[in-house]
């Protein structure tokens, strides 16, 4: 099993991994005087299923677009397979092996599905200016794009469609269709911005299929941000909890859902509740006194 490899790792924040494809250390993305990244150290391990969670506004989408490209970190380094990716462009981020979706898919709604899928493809000939006058030169490589673009339609079920506009998909399907045209690119790590929502019940249940089956059966890295505590139980191996831009705990599932640190990032426990035996003797103490002024002040003439 893949989460065995993790079996002897300690369930806290920034914690080394045997096998890490991406090691993130000191970035930081501000936004005024708001700090919304401060990651001091992260690794993810290869080959697994790593969930990226937290409450709403804990920068999770915003640290997804700082390791892609899509926005410039105020500091950090990061290194994906080896390799330095500060500061690159998201296409060069694509071509490195590292691709992402979107939580609002991106999908050109006046292209077909299959005019979507086969942009996805990189290192096409037929987009250079000469070559693209020179059909003999690129014709081959067009064929081969579009008959791996109709290979991952049909896994994905989507081959009916694959000459509709991509605007007349549903939610669901639009998923599906930048989950499939992420791998054209043949990444090494997909990371999916909020993969499951705005999804019906019965596609959800087909794309966590097709989540396992990048680890599974592609031994692909997968990264994800999701808010479903379900679907993080069901297929995660390994779960980092942001907060406030913080990495503030990982672990197994199981270890995440008992963590303190985490149950108060997302309901505030220790604001609410007293944490010992000894302090909810107090605070009932309390509340039996208040009660009991409020009763004498009723009885008053």
């Amino acid at each position: 099993m893949p989460a065995d490899a993790l079996a002897a790792v300690r369930a806290e924040p920034g914690v080394a991994k045997p096998d890490p494809i991406l090691v993130v250390d000191e970035v930081t993305r501000r936004f005024g005087g708001l700090t919304a990244v401060d990651v001091d150290h992260l690794e993810v391990q290869r080959g697994m299923i790593t969930a990226l969670i937290g409450p709403n506004g804990a920068g999770k989408t915003t640290f997804f677009n700082l390791l892609t490209g899509f926005d410039a970190p105020d500091s950090g380094r990061w290194q994906f397979d080896g390799q330095d990716m500060s500061g690159l462009a998201a296409h060069r981020v694509a071509r490195q092996g590292m691709v992402r979706t979107f939580q609002l898919t991106k999908a050109l709604a006046k292209l077909s599905v299959l005019e979507n899928m086969k942009l996805g493809a990189t290192g096409q000939r037929g987009e250079r200016f000469f070559s693209a006058l020179l059909p003999f030169r690129w014709r081959a490589q067009e064929q081969a794009i579009e008959e791996r673009a109709d290979t991952l339609l049909a896994r994905f079920k989507m081959d009916h469609m694959r000459d509709e506009f991509a605007g007349a998909l549903s939610g669901g399907q639009r998923k599906l269709l930048e989950m499939a045209r992420a791998l054209m690119v043949e990444p090494a790590m997909v990371m999916l911005d909020e993969p499951m929502a705005g999804v019906n019940p019965a596609l959800t249940q087909s794309l966590l299929g097709h989540v396992k089956d990048l680890r599974d059966k592609e031994g692909r890295t997968v990264v994800f941000v999701e808010h479903d505590m379900d679907v993080v139980c069901d297929i995660s191996d390994w779960v980092i909890v942001m907060a406030e831009g913080r990495i503030i705990a990982e672990g197994t599932p199981n270890d995440i859902g008992a963590n303190p640190l985490v149950i108060d990032a997302y309901l505030g426990t220790h604001h609410d509740a007293p944490l010992t035996f000894d302090e909810e003797e107090v605070a009932l103490a309390e509340d039996a006194e208040l009660i009991a002024l409020e009763i004498d002040e009723d009885d008053e003439p």
